[in-house]
């Protein structure tokens, strides 16, 4: 399912009208926009998406001393077990 190192995960909606992905070089983490499916800032947007919709991620803003304003990013971790992964790929693509 995962094409460890790499951006392809089979099946992840990567072409999801709501959620756009950003270019990585590789690894386990894949970062979204997430502007077309809320203005929540990023903390606040995946406490969401974990309690309602049981996906999380990660916020990007702790990894900066000051975030730049209406950023609408998170990442998505691929470091998971298989059937882990098709659950969230299934969830998101609800969205």
């Amino acid at each position: 399912m995962l094409a460890k190192g790499g951006l392809a995960v089979s099946g992840l909606p990567l072409d999801h009208p709501m959620l756009k992905p950003l270019p990585v070089p590789g690894g386990y983490f894949q970062l979204v926009d997430y502007s077309a499916i809320s203005d929540l800032p990023d903390h606040e947007f995946v406490k969401w998406l974990t309690i309602e919709k049981g996906v999380t991620a990660i916020p990007l803003s702790p990894f900066y001393e000051n975030p730049p304003a209406g950023q609408r990013l998170v990442r998505l971790c691929f470091a998971k077990n298989e059937a882990t992964m098709d659950a969230a790929i299934e969830r998101l693509r609800l969205l």
